[in-house]
């Protein structure tokens, strides 16, 4: 059993930050890769970023430059620091990890809601 433990969403005015975090626990042998997605009402869900083993990062073309995507591998944890956050980026977000025998495991979600 694995577990995905979300925090961090909330409201937030245009301009300001957000940091999420997503931490993972239960039977985890190894984790291979973890990733952000969001879903907005009426919209398919994407991926925001992603984080591999090697640590190397990836960003879809709307968040980058303003979101970054870290990890606390003792603590089986993912993070995504949001910066300059716009009412686009209102949705529902959704961390996902993958271990080993193409397993993957999803959060619960946390709403991010961006005013004008």
């Amino acid at each position: 059993q694995v577990q995905l433990a979300e925090s961090g969403g909330g409201l937030v005015q245009a301009g300001g930050s957000l940091r999420l975090s997503c931490a993972a626990s239960g039977n985890i042998f190894r984790i291979t890769a973890m990733a952000w997605y969001r879903q907005a009402p009426g919209k398919q869900r994407e991926l925001v970023a992603s984080i591999i083993s090697s640590g190397d990062t990836n960003y879809a073309d709307s968040v980058k430059g303003r979101f970054t995507i870290s990890r606390d591998n003792a603590k089986n944890t993912v993070y995504l620091q949001m910066n300059s956050l716009t009412v686009e980026d209102t949705a529902v977000y959704y961390c996902k990890v993958a271990t080993p025998f193409s397993r993957e495991y999803w959060g619960q979600g946390t709403q991010v809601t961006v005013s004008s």
